[in-house]
């Protein structure tokens, strides 16, 4: 599955490519090699961080459906032990 980004995000992955090259090597990079680069990048390596990132959003998710119970418990019929009833039922 490749993975597809905006015309924006291309953009601006494309210049930050560009802006890596320019401080980090010798010889800066086009716009065509650097959106060919950043092809390879998201069909090669892509998968692998949206799988990790998959992984880490659903490790999250059972952990929150495991805790439900301590997340949004609520004690029941709690009126009578906070002393409420028995102010008023005494005359």
């Amino acid at each position: 599955m490749a993975i597809e980004i905006s015309k924006q995000a291309r953009a601006d992955a494309v210049a930050s490519i560009q802006r890596y090259f320019q401080e980090n090597m010798e010889e800066p990079i086009g716009d065509l090699p650097a959106s060919l680069l950043l092809n390879f990048f998201l069909e090669e390596v892509g998968s692998v961080v949206y799988n990790k990132a998959v992984a880490d959003a659903q490790a999250r998710m059972q952990l929150r459906a495991a805790d439900l119970t301590g997340e949004l418990y609520v004690d029941e019929l709690q009126y009578w032990s906070k002393g409420a009833g028995a102010k008023r039922g005494r005359r």
